[in-house]
């Protein structure tokens, strides 16, 4: 069998000795693998658990179109996603177009002109900065006099208690918590650490709404932010929650208060989560769910296995190969705009979808730097698809996640080592 995987993995331009140095990097993640397996089967519970609770049924497959009045599968799987994440309620919709909408919903939703939004763990990724206005962009909540504070984390990547007491003011309405790396090489924050952090910023400020973004993060662990007193989570269903199959669509998640603030918002005010047609999508969107534990197993193999292969050949990896994962990113600084080409020209040739093409930097609206991405995915943009992206800025880092099967992953890190060894840029040992 051994044989007959190198000869396929040959067939698709993987040198043996490429081969060679991932199987000996591979032999050692069995007990990392399995550990994430019981995560996955614990997760797979609990999403049939609240699916059985719901008494879903084909019925809520049925599409609805125009006004989406009574549309009871939209209701039953919102249901199912407030029963998953222990929360009041939800708002889970194709109307939700990727998961900056999902924020940009959440935030504007509920903090109103001078009312300020806090964030107590550093900058937020690149395109949440046009919709609280740090750049400065149409509609932004700058726009409406929403203003911004922000506390970095630590040096060594602690919260900045003191920083963060002193920051909250009067006008203090909502802290956002990005759960995520973003375009940073920070750690990435456990639920854990999550909720550690709501409960120090709500014994200052008690009514404060605290939202977690928590794209990348879903299924992850066994808890999600909710658990540990979350008022609002935020997500986008192209990425771990959308299990592959969901074609566009965001969730929100939390406080019933708040989620129907953001449904009014969504739609119109006095219309709320009453409207909104789901044309034929719910499905996918239940199956996509549901395939979600197992989906996001693979993404975290493969970013284990990358952690590990690229950390033996000596560059800086975010994990690091034995840390704990909170979510599927994985980072790992390549020190140079060509290794960062070559390893996205990798994961592109890996793809089942256009694989023949090849990825180049651009400069991609929200971002401020030119940014690579590589993508073959069956839905535009998912990035619980194999995907990496980077942008071409010191300390040239790239980010890769996503897998929609572990082989699908493992796969794409030996080619992006194979890109690497060919064109001379690696040495392997």
């Amino acid at each position: 069998m051994k044989d007959s995987l190198n000869t396929i993995y040959q067939e698709l331009s993987i040198e043996k000795e490429v081969i060679d140095f991932c199987d000996g990097v591979l032999s050692g993640l069995k007990s990392r693998f399995e550990e994430i397996d019981r995560v996955a089967e614990y997760n797979q519970l609990k999403v049939i658990q609240a699916m059985q609770n719901n008494r879903v049924s084909d019925i809520h497959f049925a599409a609805t179109t125009g006004y989406g009045y009574n549309d009871i599968g939209r209701e039953t799987l919102e249901a199912v996603y407030a029963s998953v994440f222990h929360c009041e309620s939800a708002l889970v919709r194709p109307q939700l177009t990727c998961g900056t909408h999902a924020l940009s919903t959440a935030l504007a939703a509920n903090l109103r002109p001078q009312d300020e939004l806090l964030s107590p763990v550093g900058k937020p990724y690149d395109t949440l900065e046009g919709v609280i206005g740090i750049q400065p962009s149409k509609g932004s909540l700058a726009e409406y006099g929403i203003t911004y504070a922000q506390v970095d984390l630590l040096p060594n990547g602690e919260f900045d208690y003191e920083g963060i007491r002193n920051a909250i003011n009067e006008r203090t309405k909502m802290v956002t918590i990005q759960r995520s790396k973003g375009y940073q090489t920070r750690p990435t924050l456990s639920v854990e650490r999550i909720g550690e952090l709501i409960s120090f910023v709500k014994s200052i400020k008690p009514e404060l709404i605290c939202m977690v973004d928590n794209c990348y993060g879903e299924f992850v662990e066994t808890i999600e932010p909710t658990d540990v007193g979350a008022d609002l989570c935020v997500g986008s269903l192209i990425k771990n929650p959308g299990g592959g199959l969901a074609p566009i669509g965001g969730y929100i998640v939390g406080k019933e208060a708040y989620v129907e603030n953001c449904a009014y918002r969504l739609t119109a005010p006095g219309l709320g989560k009453e409207v909104g047609a789901t044309l034929g999508l719910n499905n996918q969107l239940f199956q996509g769910f549901f395939m979600a534990p197992q989906v996001v197993s693979g993404a975290l193999k493969g970013a284990i296995f990358a952690a590990n292969v690229y950390e033996k050949l000596g560059f800086s990896v975010i994990p690091n190969g034995t840390e704990p994962r909170y979510d599927i990113i994985q980072a790992v600084t390549l020190g140079s705009p060509e290794r960062i080409i070559a390893f996205c020209k990798g994961i592109q040739a890996a793809a089942p979808v256009d694989s023949f093409v090849t990825p180049e930097p651009w400069a991609m609206p929200g971002y401020h730097s030119d940014v690579i991405m590589a993508a073959g995915a069956f839905i535009q943009g998912s990035s619980i698809e194999l995907s990496a992206d980077a942008p071409i800025e010191p300390p040239y880092a790239v980010y890769f996640q996503g897998g929609l099967t572990w082989y699908h992953a493992k796969l794409g890190i030996l080619m992006s080592l194979q890109k690497l060894y060919e064109e001379k840029l690696i040495i392997l040992s």
